[in-house]
């Protein structure tokens, strides 16, 4: 089974790739081997091969929610800010 040279360069555009005749070419050797070797693997008993999804262990590591009171008040921190309105900061408009 041969790619063309159509479905290369449809692979580029579809990918954002600007090929030249060089790459084109190359990149057409090197997916025919691509293949040759998924064709290769195909050829393999894997009857009693059970499944791999994830090759390590993994689990989820979760933390205990917890609220932290924070130190300064409402009133210390619109301190801080640089311009209070209503208070609340004011910031500038973003549209």
């Amino acid at each position: 089974m041969g790619i063309s040279r159509d479905e290369i360069e449809h692979l580029a555009e579809l990918s954002s790739l600007s090929l030249s005749e060089a790459e084109i070419s190359s990149l057409g050797a090197d997916m025919e081997r691509v293949i040759a070797y998924f064709d290769q693997l195909n050829e393999l008993d894997t009857t009693d091969v059970e499944p791999t999804f994830q090759v390590f262990p993994m689990e989820n590591v979760w933390r205990a929610d917890e609220v932290v009171q924070f130190e300064a008040g409402r009133a210390e921190l619109l301190a801080l800010a640089p311009e209070v309105k209503d208070d609340q900061i004011k910031v500038p408009r973003v549209l």
